[in-house]
């Protein structure tokens, strides 16, 4: 573990951008860590630093530590500590994912023989199926800022306002290395031509797919969506793949309850049975139901709690999602 002294030292010269003192601590953690034995972990933090030195990562990972009042309101930052353990995909998910990841961390390789590595992805899905946090896991597996673009701040009333804001964003996408992600994206995204379009809207667009398809950076572009029919065709052909999320079935409800509440409850429990009962349900809102039952449990430790409180649970998510369904007609 890094010394409370060198971890002052990195915090302090990476804010004041003393990139050569950086390295130098680094270097200096890498080595501490050789001498307890973990010399993978040294090794990794070496390959690192001079991966930076010789400019294998063409932009640095910058973060916005002072950026205008403006940008503050066009993306927010995090650094999420997400792994793909912590998300439930379908193989064929799973294997795009692991492409983006090995294709990302082989940048360099790739563009030496005139390649481009995928970069721009769009995220297809209902709500709840697992694209946030698909944004959240890319990043944390690279161990990059998270920026997610915020639609209140980007769309203006006034004429030429909102395509000044995209500039703005993708001049961060160039300045900045990290995982870039407009969620909602068909309130930018929408087909021209639609009943409901103004000429404000088509320059929205026009401006995006300027944008995305001139930026040359290693950042990663997200752009999510529940509504794929009603975007532009013109912006499928500027992502170089698209992932599409579905609803869990049986299989990967089971799992998922059992991931969670197998520690509350006996393993003998059929929860290929139980999932039944979340038939229609998003992950998001079965997770939801687990951490009820959860709660329940909490609050009754010296009670017996059954199948029943699993079954009540997924039922009253049932009837939310009915009512909201009806809501929205």
């Amino acid at each position: 573990m890094p010394s409370s002294a060198q971890m002052k030292s990195l915090l302090n010269s990476h804010y004041i951008g003393d990139e050569e003192h950086f390295n130098t601590v680094a270097l200096q953690i890498a080595a501490a860590e050789a001498r307890q034995g973990h010399q993978k972990l040294a090794d990794e933090v070496k390959n690192l630093v001079n991966n930076a030195k010789s400019g294998q990562l063409k932009k640095r990972t910058i973060p916005l530590n002072r950026p205008s009042e403006e940008l503050r309101r066009l993306l927010s930052v995090t650094y999420p500590e997400k792994r793909l353990s912590d998300i439930i995909l379908t193989k064929s998910l799973q294997n795009k994912i692991d492409r983006i990841l090995l294709e990302f961390r082989h940048i360099e390789r790739i563009e030496q023989h005139g390649l481009i590595p995928k970069q721009k992805l769009i995220l297809i899905g209902p709500p709840g199926t697992g694209k946030t946090m698909t944004a959240s896991v890319l990043a944390g597996e690279l161990g990059l800022p998270l920026f997610q673009v915020r639609l209140d701040g980007l769309i203006s009333r006034y004429m030429g306002e909102t395509a000044s804001k995209l500039r703005l964003i993708f001049d961060s996408i160039e300045d900045t290395l990290g995982v870039f992600f407009f969620d909602e994206f068909d309130a930018i995204g929408a087909e021209r031509g639609l009943a409901n379009d103004v000429g404000e809207a088509r320059r929205i667009l026009n401006s995006f797919l300027q944008m995305v398809e001139e930026t040359n950076s290693n950042s990663l572009i997200l752009a999510a969506t529940n509504h794929p029919e009603i975007l532009d065709n013109a912006l499928f052909r500027r992502f170089d793949d698209a992932l599409v999320y579905d609803l869990p079935d049986t299989e990967h409800t089971a799992f998922l309850l059992k991931e969670r509440l197998s520690a509350y409850f006996s393993n003998n429990y059929d929860w290929k049975n139980l999932s039944e009962k979340a038939k229609g349900l998003s992950y998001a809102e079965i997770t939801h139901a687990a951490n009820d039952v959860i709660k329940t449990v909490i609050m009754n430790r010296d009670k017996d709690i059954d199948s029943n409180v699993v079954i009540s649970a997924l039922e009253e998510r049932q009837e939310i999602k009915r009512q909201l369904e009806f809501t929205a007609r």
